[in-house]
């Protein structure tokens, strides 16, 4: 019998995990998934999601899948899963997928925010990354602007043994002013490891007046990840939605 593909779009505050994929000894998301599905299958079942989010990092739109030969009704898995699974993962959506669907592999672009506050507060604290201020928000949009298109960010992404390549196509990369703070909005077909952390440390260092545009567009021409700082903590980071050309 063939088996059915289940797509599951999710959010999660990711606070209290070691990331989205299992790893042994810590709480994942992948792992809380598989052990809600394990006790409505009676059996182990894998579950692929569209990104792998770092530790502490949050999504609103991650999308995963996994394949049961069972008939169990997509709708019936919703229920079932937020009745099991922690307050803090949320089945958003459950639907059947066609045959050969892959959260991964199918997906064309991923969309991540980062959230900036000026406020040290303990109820922004989960969910953005306070700075002190000011910044000057023009020339970081200059750079973000240059960031856009077709690069290699090997700049911007940590060591990592997950792609062959270094190369992005980053079509977008926008700052907002909020009241109180910034939000950081980037999409590209694929990210490297702590791409859109480094990408918005970079971004704040010029706001800070730290860099210059010259100097992070020659960072990106030379490649020299030692020539960036450390990442922007990944706790203002949530992934918010995954595109497919199909369902």
């Amino acid at each position: 019998m063939r088996k059915r593909v289940i797509k599951l779009t999710l959010e999660y505050d990711g606070t209290g995990y070691a990331g989205w994929q299992i790893q042994p000894g810590v709480a994942t998301v992948q792992g809380a998934l598989e052990e809600a599905l394990e006790k409505i299958l009676k059996e182990p079942t894998r579950v692929h999601g569209a990104g792998r989010t770092d530790a502490g990092v949050h999504a609103a739109g991650q999308v995963a899948h996994f394949e049961t030969a069972g008939t169990v009704t997509a709708e019936e898995f919703e229920r079932a899963l937020n009745a099991l699974l922690p307050a803090d993962v949320r089945v958003v959506a459950a639907e059947e997928a066609p045959p050969g669907f892959h959260a991964r592999y199918a997906a064309r672009s991923r969309t991540y925010r980062y959230a900036v506050t000026f406020a040290d507060s303990v109820f922004t604290r989960r969910h953005a990354h306070y700075v002190a201020g000011p910044l000057d928000v023009e020339p970081m949009r200059e750079t973000a602007a240059a960031l856009v298109g077709k690069h290699d960010f090997a700049a911007f992404g940590n060591l990592s043994e997950d792609y062959d390549t270094t190369a992005r196509d980053v079509t977008e990369l926008r700052l907002e002013e909020t009241l109180g703070g910034l939000e950081f909005y980037v999409t590209a077909n694929a990210f490297l490891y702590k791409m859109v952390r480094n990408v918005v440390a970079a971004l704040l260092a010029v706001g800070r007046g730290e860099l210059t545009s010259a100097d992070v567009k020659r960072v990106l021409e030379d490649k020299d990840r030692a020539a960036l700082g450390p990442p922007a903590p990944p706790r203002g980071l949530t992934l918010m939605r995954v595109t497919y050309s199909r369902i």
